[in-house]
């Protein structure tokens, strides 16, 4: 069980499981770690709330892949719900037609941001007929009923209900403040949940054994799960933190009930949410930053360098502050991966950032340990560079720890106005002959000036060159080998 990473076994890997309540060893089941991640209800764009939680399972799954390991990862699309009823209607569109819209922005978004697409995506309104045979079997076990056009699910059939939220079902009764019996029309019992809804008029609906409805919530992630990956046992399943109970436990206890296999997923992974202000971001609540707002403002490295400097565990409040830094951070790490080096002396030995990168993911995928490494070579790399040593090499490194995290690191493609470089240039008294350039042009041109100026020792106005060149967004690096520039907006 050698990895690519290094010299590290497969059987040093903690992850916290949200069923424990403990750090236990990761211990896929066979050959290929199947992953379900809980997907969005496209019924309006996507925030950085969602962005939070996709970049977060990317990356462990980024990271499981550079551990060695083979990934299935599957994630669906609940594209029919209340929530896509209500809005259609309210557009004068059709429920099909909205999920589809936002479904296509939800590529555009998670494109943007660099998180690899799953393997499979799976649709609740493609799998109707997988759904009714499920929700069919749990009724003929006794673990599912009909009450007039609806079936609900049976939880006082399984004594474990509640094992991932940690609750008893008198303690949840308690806490929704409802009656045990009576108060929710045909149902038998306050707790047990909707797995087939029957058809309002004009709703979407299908044919079903118990009439034309449309499934519930919980049952399609199921189904979805079981179809996809092939085993009644998951090696993860993730999702937000919202979704312990009742999603979550929901899908235990149908899941379960089903297969009459235990555990439905050996790893339960929650990722703590993003909070605006006091509350956390949500849709419903109205207090979101899109996706696509902050992509016009931020790059997709800061977004990403933003959620990964928190650990995943833990709530990440959102400020402008915190993305500006975030900026600054990748900035640093981009300027360590393209600056220019020699290799006059011996290279810069960058094993040890890797190893250290390693064994923070390797302790539940510490990303801010991780990143702290990536810093600490980036300092490494300036360093060494600045003395002349070879750093082809922990670039290398750096390129490919930062891939781990989604990280391109890649220089923005930028087009600059030449004309404040040529009024610039000529308040140095730099002779403008020729046919007209392009910004590059004067900016080498004013970068040899002020070299020209600090030969003649005149630092003052050496200095001033800098200056007015930052002023233009222009940020000049000295080394040996000569000064370069980079543009930071």
């Amino acid at each position: 069980h050698r990895c690519p990473c290094g010299s590290f076994s497969r059987d040093k890997m903690k992850i916290y499981n949200t069923i424990s309540g403990r750090k236990e060893e990761f211990a896929p089941m066979g050959d290929i770690v199947k992953m379900y991640v809980c997907g969005v209800t496209p019924y309006s764009e996507c925030h950085i709330g969602h962005a939070m939680s996709y970049i977060l399972f990317d990356v462990i799954r980024r990271y499981l892949e550079f551990r060695g390991y083979r990934v299935k990862y599957v994630q669906n699309f609940t594209d029919v719900d209340d929530k896509i009823i209500a809005r259609s209607s309210q557009l004068g569109i059709s429920a099909k037609e909205l999920a589809e819209g936002f479904t296509a922005q939800y590529f555009a978004d998670m494109d943007a941001l660099n998180v690899k697409r799953a393997d499979i995506y799976p649709r609740a309104t493609e799998e109707i007929p997988k759904i009714i045979e499920v929700i069919a079997g749990l009724v003929e076990k006794g673990h599912a009923y009909q009450a007039g056009g609806d079936v609900y699910f049976r939880v006082r059939s399984f004594p474990e209900y509640g094992k991932l939220s940690h609750r008893s079902l008198n303690e949840m009764v308690a806490g929704a403040g409802i009656e045990e019996e009576g108060e929710k029309g045909e149902k038998e019992y306050a707790m047990d949940f909707t797995l087939w809804k029957s058809a309002k008029p004009g709703e979407p609906s299908w044919g079903s054994p118990w009439g034309p409805g449309r499934p519930g919530w919980h049952i399609e992630c199921s189904v979805m799960s079981l179809k996809y990956l092939d085993v009644a046992t998951l090696d993860i399943h993730g999702g937000g933190q919202d979704l312990i109970f009742p999603h979550h436990e929901n899908e235990i206890a149908q899941s379960e009930a089903f297969t009459g296999v235990s555990p439905f997923a050996r790893h339960w992974l929650h990722n703590g949410l993003m909070q605006l202000g006091e509350e956390k971001m949500s849709k419903s609540l109205g207090n979101l930053i899109t996706v696509k707002e902050a992509l016009e403002r931020y790059s997709a490295d800061a977004i990403r360098l933003f959620v990964l400097s928190s650990h995943y565990r833990s709530p990440l409040t959102y400020t402008e502050e915190g993305l500006e830094a975030a900026e600054r951070g990748v900035e640093r790490l981009r300027l360590a991966a393209h600056r220019e080096g020699s290799d006059g002396l011996p290279a810069l030995e960058a094993a040890i950032y890797r190893q250290r990168f390693t064994e923070a993911m390797d302790d539940d995928f510490n990303s801010a340990q991780a990143l702290a490494a990536l810093f600490d070579l980036a300092r490494e790399i300036n360093r060494a560079g600045e003395e002349g040593s070879a750093i082809g090499e922990a670039q290398g490194i750096l390129f490919e720890l930062a891939g781990v995290l989604g990280l391109t690191l890649e220089e923005a493609e930028v087009h600059l106005d030449a004309a404040p470089f040529i009024e610039l240039a000529g308040m140095y008294g730099i002779s403008l002959v020729g046919e007209a350039q392009q910004a590059p042009h004067y900016i080498g041109l004013l970068i040899e000036k002020r070299a020209e100026l600090r030969r003649a020792k005149k630092w003052a106005l050496a200095d001033k060159v800098r200056a007015s060149l930052a002023e233009l967004g222009i940020v000049l690096e000295d080394a040996p080998q000569g000064t370069v520039w980079r543009y930071k907006k």
